[in-house]
């Protein structure tokens, strides 16, 4: 193993590598996966220097601690936290230098779901498909990060931002997401269909990178036959017999057989990605007339 490596030693609640993802599969079954906060991710990875395609590491809700073997540049970003580098406070959303042999501690989220930790060179694992992307559904991709794994790096290639700090919205206090009609919002009644763009739900604990679960009233069926498996894209909101909504996010599967009664504008879901359990959720239509 090259010295140019990160060691991990605290993989925290769930830790991936992830990129821009591996597009353009579908037809085989192949989810796209990548970055579920995509513009954080593009975010570090600006910050310290690398092209918009290089892997960073996507940590759920506690952060984790990393020791790089050789000085790397280091930016984190997304859900806020606290960042310290052999316990001595550091900025986040900017780049840090990180001295060979240090400890990088990034904390747990204040507030949000994902943070983003971009290294000078990028996280170098083997791609799969085209990409480096951890899918957590069909298993492609590298593994869920561990204790005591040694990731490679790329070399830099270009020199990091110089910024002070990065502005970045906040996490979410309310989650408004726009949608248009589904394939299957027929399937629904009209009262259902009401209830789906006026009531307010929240976001479920059971949320993960495959879909967000929502709690709330659950819709009814005009329909209760059962529907063959179609495909679906980032972004339906499918409904499963408990009538509760789920959008698919970036490792969601490519066929479903429940209805699908809208689609997310792709633009508000990252904001989705960092709504914490029991974020209110409202559904907004914006169906063309």
């Amino acid at each position: 193993m090259s010295d140019h490596a990160l060691s991990v030693v605290r993989a925290g609640a769930l830790t991936t590598v992830q990129d821009l993802g591996r597009p353009g599969h579908a037809h085989l079954g192949v989810p796209r996966s990548g970055a579920l906060d995509a513009p954080a991710a593009a975010l570090v990875n600006r910050l310290v220097g690398n092209p918009p395609e290089a892997a960073v590491l996507e940590t759920t809700l506690n952060g984790c601690t990393l020791r790089p073997r050789s000085a790397v540049t280091v930016a984190v970003a997304g859900a806020p936290c606290p960042v310290t580098v052999d316990g001595r406070p550091v900025a986040w959303g900017a780049p840090v230098h990180v001295p060979a042999g240090a400890l990088l501690d990034v904390g747990a989220a204040l507030s949000g779901v994902r943070g983003y930790v971009g290294v000078s060179g990028g996280v170098a694992v083997e791609p799969v498909l085209g990409s480096r992307s951890t899918d957590l559904l069909s298993g492609l991709g590298p593994p869920p990060i561990t204790d005591g794994a040694v990731l490679p790096l790329g070399s830099p290639t270009r020199p990091h931002a110089r910024v002070d700090v990065a502005p970045q919205p906040a996490p979410p206090a309310e989650l408004v997401l726009r949608v248009t009609p589904g394939p299957r919002e027929d399937w629904f009644t009209k009262a259902a269909v009401r209830a789906f763009t006026s009531r307010v739900y929240r976001v479920s604990a059971a949320s993960n990178r495959i879909g967000l679960r929502t709690e709330g009233p659950a819709l009814e069926r005009a329909f209760t036959r059962e529907l063959p498996s179609e495909g679906v894209v980032l972004g339906a909101v499918q409904v499963p017999p408990d009538g509760r909504p789920v959008v698919f996010l970036a490792d969601h599967p490519t066929t479903g057989g429940y209805p699908v009664i809208a689609v997310v504008r792709t633009a508000d879901l990252p904001a989705a990605a960092q709504a914490v359990p029991g974020t209110p959720v409202r559904f907004v239509s914006v169906r063309r007339r």
